[in-house]
């Protein structure tokens, strides 16, 4: 399928409400209810092809077949039932406790899980109803999750990985209980591999089980409303997650003089202010998915400061803290950990009408080497050639944090299939994005593409702080009400990617993404039966007008523009081109170094200006053939005026 008819099928079936969370798109197009009602006819078990109970499965390097850490597992073969005699899949509610790491790195995914399980609404998202292990069992489970931009549902076997007869990775404390081994391997099938899960951000686990976005703070630089920001998101259902820094590998599953790990990912549960000797004290509540490791620093467990707290509302906050988790003060929380991460829930996420939602808005977009692919500013001849996204601010938040008066939208830019690409040694690309002010006569056209006119000789007014490799990189701001121009791009030029650019607003925004129409302003109109001396001279003309567009924009004098400079010489020779458009047109016309020599541009002009005359395809077909066919300009140019006489002698 060509990318056109890509783009038009994938927004048909948007509006038709395929990819949500309600019609969640099969995973290597596996239907759960068909091939379970084809298990149950056969009365067979579902034994998975796509995600064999093999070493491809565990892993590649540190999990691969030769490798220490693979000796002995097994990989179950005659399901769940012969490792447990009764198992269940959900015993009495899925509960935080149900959440214990195993042999593998993922804490981060823990944390991400065990904050899911504090909004049941959310969990049932990804844990659909109605799975069990007695009623209509058939070896055959599913769970769903977000994926750049769309919700897909993943169905896998329950065979899982063990050794000694024990599960090897994440597992419940009630021994019977599977879900969340279950959803570790959905996750891991989504992803490759269950090594393909090791390290990482609980962010991503977070987004992946909600379709939020996420943020992030540097807890040495926490602004000074942190608090009170992680308080409002907590009660709009997002879900919080910390973790400590380490410097070396050596470093990593540390456990402090405090008790805290290093390198490991915890979830946040809550905030709450106490009265203690007269004055409030701010308190996180914080989860350690190990369960058996807490803080033993103040306002632990039976810490003396809770002796200055009234009985029952020491009873109150004591009561909601499970084992594994633990009180601290903020102070402390900011001192001893480094980094926060908050995802912020889309509008459909949760149906209470308690709470306030965010407003969403998402596009998708290519990075394409020689068209798009512009990098970052610091390359001016191409940055102006990146997508480019509008998003229209009209109303202040009514009760700003800050106390300062302004829009607050958060910005995240996503590049896809991270966690596959591990596997061969590919490296994500450095990515980030610029804001610019829309002003004066751009603002509110809807087929303006800001050129280097703008871009260039204005500065920026917001954009991510540094660009970097990771899946996601995101940031909020505080703007005026006013028009924005989003430029996401690679930090690099000439590099490809796809990517998701969301935008989340606490007030209606307008989002659009800033198309280029294919319009022509300069299309020939010849009235006469026949091209004679007065014809000839308009061509003429107009090709001197693009000898001079290709010498402007051939800064170097080289004889060739390069193909991020294409845009701006077919816009000033009259032709504005969406970017489908002209990467057709540059794969067409470039060279192998993205360059284009002067026969070239007038070719593709000469293209462009026939496709709006009033030519057949088949006449048109036939005038280009010959363009091809001879290299020399003079003699493509006399064919050209010979066809173009023919032409609108038979068409007129």
């Amino acid at each position: 399928m060509s990318n056109i008819a890509k783009v038009l099928s994938g927004r048909q079936d948007r509006g038709e409400g395929v990819g949500t969370n309600e019609k969640a798109i099969p995973f290597n197009k596996q239907d759960y209810q068909s091939l379970k009602q084809e298990c149950l006819a056969k009365g067979t078990l579902f034994c998975d092809p796509t995600f064999p109970a093999e070493s491809d499965s565990l892993g590649y390097n540190e999990l691969g077949q030769q490798s220490p850490k693979t000796r002995g597992v097994i990989r179950l073969t005659n399901y769940l039932k012969e490792l447990c005699s009764k198992p269940q899949f959900i015993v009495d509610g899925a509960e935080r406790t149900d959440i214990c790491q195993g042999a593998l790195g993922d804490c981060w995914l823990l944390a991400a899980i065990a904050s899911l399980t504090l909004e049941k609404e959310i969990l049932e998202r990804v844990v659909p109803h109605g799975q069990s292990f007695t009623e209509n069992y058939a070896g055959i489970f599913h769970f769903q999750f977000w994926q750049y931009g769309q919700w897909v549902d993943v169905v896998i076997d329950d065979r899982l990985p063990t050794r000694d007869g024990k599960l090897l990775f994440v597992h419940s404390a009630e021994g019977s209980e599977f879900w969340s081994a279950l959803m570790e391997k959905a996750y891991a099938k989504l992803n490759g591999s269950y090594e393909a899960l090791s390290g990482g951000w609980s962010t991503e686990g977070f987004e992946d089980f909600t379709g939020g976005i996420a943020e992030n703070y540097e807890l040495n630089k926490a602004p000074p409303h942190l608090f009170k920001l992680m308080q409002k998101a907590l009660t709009l259902g997002s879900l919080l997650g910390s973790s400590i820094v380490i410097t070396s590998s050596r470093e990593s599953e540390a456990v402090t003089s405090l008790k805290l790990v290093k390198g490991h990912a915890y979830s946040i549960t809550g905030a709450e202010e106490v009265n203690s000797h007269g004055r409030l004290v701010q308190l996180v509540r914080i989860r350690n998915p190990w369960g058996q490791v807490e803080w033993a620093g103040p306002w632990s467990d039976n810490s003396k400061e809770w002796s200055s707290v009234q009985p029952e509302e020491k009873a109150k906050l004591v009561h909601l803290a499970e084992d594994g988790e633990f009180w601290m003060a903020y102070s402390d929380f900011i001192q001893h950990f480094s980094k926060l991460e908050i995802c912020n829930l889309t509008p459909d996420t949760l149906s209470s009408e308690d709470v306030s939602r965010w407003n969403y808005n998402q596009f998708e977009g290519d990075w394409k080497v020689g068209s798009t692919a512009g990098g970052c500013r610091n390359n001016p001849a191409t940055f102006c050639s990146n997508p480019q996204f509008v998003i229209k601010l009209e109303e202040e938040d009514d009760d700003p944090l800050d106390g300062e008066d302004g829009c607050t939208i958060l910005v995240g830019l996503m590049q896809k299939e991270s966690r596959k690409d591990k596997r061969f040694g590919r490296d994500l690309n450095t990515i980030g994005f610029t804001i610019y002010k829309v002003n004066g006569y751009f603002r509110g056209r809807n087929n303006i593409h800001l050129g280097p006119d703008i871009l260039l000789r204005q500065q920026s007014i917001a954009g991510n702080n540094t660009f970097t490799n990771l899946r996601e990189v995101s940031e909020r701001f505080k703007l005026p009400p006013g028009e924005y121009a989003i430029i996401p791009s690679t930090f690099e030029p000439h590099r490809k990617g796809s990517f998701i650019l969301r935008v989340f607003a606490e007030k209606e925004a307008a989002a659009r993404f800033v198309p280029s129409i294919f319009i022509s302003t300069n299309v020939i109109i010849i009235t006469l039966g026949k091209l004679g001396l007065v014809e000839f001279h308009i061509l003429w003309i107009k090709i001197q007008k693009y000898l001079e567009v290709f010498k402007k924009h051939d800064t170097d004098n080289s004889g060739t523009m390069s193909s991020h400079e294409m845009r701006d010489a077919m816009k000033e020779a009259g032709f504005h081109l969406n970017n489908d458009v002209l990467q057709v047109i540059i794969s067409r016309y470039a060279n192998q170094q993205y360059a284009i020599d002067f026969d070239c541009f007038v070719g593709s002009l000469i293209r462009l200006e026939m496709l709006f005359s009033k030519a057949t395809i088949h006449l048109c077909c036939v005038l280009l053939s010959f363009f091809y066919i001879y290299s020399s300009f003079i003699h493509s140019f006399i064919i050209i005026y010979h066809l173009i006489a023919l032409l609108f002698h038979l068409t007129i």
